[in-house]
């Protein structure tokens, strides 16, 4: 999250030119994104990450059902999209935003499913490579979550690429959606390759 922040700082940096009134724009874009990033994105994914890891925990000490499962969704998904930045950046009113919504819970089933066999492990690791390779048990398998995760990233992104004006943002969108696009693409290339890093010590 920290990493992914810091990039998201440096892209819009790089993304800010505004022509004769650089001057104007630049501090103001800089100044949203930092009071975002430090406040909202922060607590959100933060609290994200909880809702997700403690649904993965009942699941995984309670029977993983499809049953319990689909109850675990139903009880959850609206706390996880509450901390979602789609839900928070985005316009509620927008066309799209039905879009937007549907997409983080496909993310968040998507996740949760991970996750579980994650904590199904029982064999002892010793780091988190050592977990996704039993949890995970061929590069082909992890490599195929990473991609349906890379997926719903990807149509997020296009949603607001279609049309900005979902974004809930004063000033600066058009700066926003380059960035979002540009740390996609870098990221994605640093989990292709950490993936490849995991697998290819085994």
């Amino acid at each position: 999250m920290e990493n992914s922040l810091a990039l998201g700082r440096s892209l819009i940096d790089t993304e800010l030119d505004t022509g004769f009134l650089n001057f104007i724009i630049k501090p103001i874009v800089k100044s949203f994104y930092d009071y975002w990033a430090k406040n909202e994105a922060k607590s959100g994914t933060l609290k994200q990450i909880k809702i997700t890891l403690d649904s993965g925990k009942q699941l995984a000490l309670n029977g993983n059902t499809k049953q319990s499962f689909d109850k675990i969704i139903e009880q959850n998904f609206p706390k996880y999209f509450k901390n979602d930045q789609t839900s928070r950046m985005g316009n509620i009113g927008h066309k799209n935003f039905e879009r937007f919504k549907q997409n983080a819970k496909e993310t968040f089933i998507s996740y949760l499913k991970e996750l579980v066999k994650l904590l199904e492990v029982a064999e002892d690791v010793e780091n988190y490579g050592d977990l996704c390779r039993v949890a995970f048990n061929s590069k082909e398998v992890a490599e195929e979550n990473l991609m349906r995760q890379l997926e719903f990233t990807e149509k997020g992104i296009k949603i607001v690429e279609e049309d900005p004006s979902i974004l809930k943002v004063p000033i600066g969108k058009k700066i926003i959606v380059k960035a979002l696009r540009r740390g996609f693409e870098l990221t994605k290339k640093e989990f292709i390759e950490a993936l490849n890093d995991t697998y290819n010590q085994k």
